[in-house]
Order: C-alpha cells, then structure tokens, then sequence
C-alpha cells in the first residue's frame, strides 16, 4: 500500500468539515436577495403601510369589546379581547403575504395575479350556488374558513385588466378596452347577484381610472359616466338592497338608522375624544370592528386622529403617484394606478359612509378594520404595489438619455 498517498492531505474548504459547505451558501444567497430587496424597495411606502397597520391593530383594539359584547349569546360568551386576538393572527399573516409578494420579481408577480384573477372569477360564479349568507347577502365562501372571493378579486383585476390594456403598445388596432369592458360587466353582473353594489362601484371606478391612463378617448368619457349612472338606477329599481340603503340615505336616517348612528358616534368624542375604551355610542354601533371603526375612532381617539388617518391616506396614494412620475413602461403605470385608486377608493368610501355622505355600502377601511379576507387581500395588494415599484437606486438616470424604455429603472 502506498503510505505517501495515505497520508496527503486535501485542500481544506471552510465548512467541509461538518458538510455545510451548501447550507452556508445558501444563507449567504438569501441574504443577498435580502439586502437587493431592502436596496430597491420603496420603504416611505413600506413605513406607510406599516404605520397604518398599527394604527389599526389600535383600532380594534378599541372596537373590539363593543363588538364582543353584541355578538355575544346566552350559549357563548366572547371575551372583550376576542376581535382584537383574531386581528393579530390575520395580520401576521398578511404582513408574511405582504412581504413574500413584494420580492416577486415582476414577470413572476405579474403571472401570480392573473392566476388569481381566474381563480377568484371562477369562486365568485360558484357564490350564488353555495355561498354563506350574511345579513341578506350571499358574498363569501366557506372553505374551512369563510372567503370572499371578491376582495382577492380586486388586485388581481387590477394587475390582469393592465396587462390586457399594455398589449395596445404591441397592436394599437386591438379593441383591448372593449375586451377590458366585457371582462368588467361579467365581474359587475356576478356582484349584483350577491348583492354587493359597493364592490361593483369599487370595480367601475378602478376600470375607468386605467382605461382613461390607457388612452380612452375623451368623447367617450361622458358614455361612460352615463352608463355608470344607469347601472345605479337599475340598481334602485330592481335591488331592494340597493334601494333600502339610498332611500335611508336620502331620507337622512333615523335615530336607528346604522349610518345615522355612526355619525353620531364618530362626532360624540369631539375634536379630542372620550378616552380609550369610554365610549358608550359604539356599544348600539352595529359592525363596529369593520364598516364603523372609524366612528369608535372618532368617539374615543377624537376627529384630530380621524384627520390624521385620512392624511395618511393620502399620503400613501401621493406616494405612489410619485413613483410613477417618471415610469415609462404603461404596464407598470397602469397596474400601480389601479391598485392604488382600489385602495384609496375603498378608504374614501368608507369615511363618506361615517359622515352620512355616502349610502352603508359594507366596505371595510383598508388595513385599519379587523382582518380576514379584507386584510389579507390588502397586504396582497401592497405587496404587488411594492414588488412593481422596486427600483435599483445605483442605475440613476442618464441626463443625456432621451429614449431607453428602460433606463434609469433595472434590476439587479
């Protein structure tokens, strides 16, 4: 036997030894996408978002015992904290999906929410069917827990409505806000049957703020006001939904009226508020913890808190909107503008509601109310907000470039 080959030593490899060699690189590889990801992220957005999201872990914790207390039967009681402890859970898992979707790159985030689309098309024509009923309307679907399809439907409508319209770059002769149309009414039809015309005006607006960014002639604008105003005339004459919650509207509520007492409440606490957890006007509010929270805000927190949340609304959509300043790729400026006017139009309605200017249309404040489909649908939207703004700050801007597509804006 040849001792002087038994006795050579190999090169050393720092980790060979124990065999983690592989885990090691693998750690480093995720690191790095870590920091890429930290690097090209729009963390104003994400401090934002996360502000907002405590302010509303806040919230319900504030809304939580009035709710707890209503709901409450002689078989179960539920503790004051019930709301606020489910609250947590959904947002953990929101904030998880939040960020797992903001590292998609954007081919992938793209495919994921037209995948969505589909599927979430798809659980809104079974609604009908074999939804769960709610207080008179058939939105949701139990699949161990309840889902409503339709709130994971709006982002992903969002981002397959852009790519539909993107292809008008490729084609201009293809009738892509004709097809955009037809995809709009199947979704508005579907809504009307639950009935949910709040969703459907959500839907409405989203598609008309991107078809106008697209290219919508204006001579067609007023066609499409009207046909927007026909839709809610149809509604009142044939939902009777629809038509209780206009009439209360118009007719300035009662003092039993839900929207007449959110009013009240939201106005109770003055400019400074009651107190935490001293409020008595939310204990009559009905869904305190999601369509009214702004109102308990209001009573307990004050209208100073109220104002600042709106200012932090505003905030989040002007930030967006600078994003996309001097974003040249239609696709990405068509998709940001459509999630942001689904997010800011959500949180608009629901304040008009609390103030008795606008008809109860069941919608939830994005990421203040309690979670669930909501939450999780939001964070998702966020996500794919932050995942398509993502730029690489070390590829700034040739001033001497006038034409690149794509100067200014790669990755790493």
């Amino acid at each position: 036997m040849n001792t002087a080959r038994l006795n050579t030593k190999r090169p050393y490899i720092p980790g060979s030894e124990s065999g983690s060699a592989p885990g090691l690189a693998l750690r480093l590889d995720r690191r790095r996408q870590m920091q890429i990801w930290w690097r090209e992220i729009d963390r104003t957005l994400l401090a934002l978002v996360v502000v907002l999201a405590i302010c509303g872990v806040i919230a319900v914790a504030l809304a939580s015992p009035a709710s707890a207390r209503r709901l409450s039967t002689d078989a179960v009681e539920l503790s004051d904290w019930h709301f606020f402890e489910l609250h947590l859970g959904w947002l953990a898992v929101g904030a998880s999906v939040l960020l797992g979707t903001s590292m998609l790159p954007l081919e992938k985030a793209r495919r994921a929410a037209i995948l969505l689309a589909a599927a979430m098309l798809a659980a809104l024509i079974l609604v009908p069917f074999i939804g769960v009923e709610r207080n008179g309307a058939v939105r949701w679907l139990y699949i161990g827990t309840t889902v409503q399809p339709s709130e994971f439907l709006k982002p992903a409508f969002a981002v397959t409505l852009a790519w539909v319209l993107s292809w008008k770059q490729r084609d201009p002769g293809l009738p892509v806000i004709g097809a955009s149309a037809v995809m709009l009414g199947l979704i508005v039809a579907l809504l009307m049957l639950q009935p949910n015309l709040g969703e459907a005006i959500l839907f409405f607006g989203c598609w008309f703020v991107m078809v106008l960014l697209a290219g919508l002639p204006l001579r067609n604008v007023g066609i499409l006001l009207g046909g927007g105003a026909g839709l809610i005339a149809l509604a009142y004459a044939f939902y009777d939904n629809a038509r209780n919650r206009i009439d209360s509207f118009f007719d300035g509520g009662t003092a039993y009226d839900h929207v007449d007492l959110a009013r009240r409440t939201l106005m109770g606490g003055g400019w400074t508020g009651k107190g935490p957890w001293l409020g008595q006007e939310k204990m009559r509010l009905p869904e305190a913890h999601t369509d009214y929270i702004l109102s308990v805000i209001g009573e307990e927190l004050g209208l100073a808190v109220c104002g600042l949340l709106v200012l932090l609304y505003l905030a989040i959509v002007l930030r967006v909107a600078m994003r996309l300043l001097d974003e040249e790729r239609l696709f990405i400026v068509l998709t940001a503008s459509g999630l942001i006017a689904l997010f800011g139009g959500q949180a608009f309605i629901n304040i008009l509601v609390n103030l008795q200017l606008f008809p109860s249309k069941g919608m939830t404040l994005p990421l203040i109310s309690y979670g669930g489909s909501s939450l999780i649908a939001q964070c998702f939207s966020i996500g794919l907000l932050l995942a398509i703004t993502r730029r690489n700050p070390y590829l700034a801007r040739n001033a001497y470039d006038f034409g690149g597509a794509d100067s200014g804006k790669g990755r790493s």
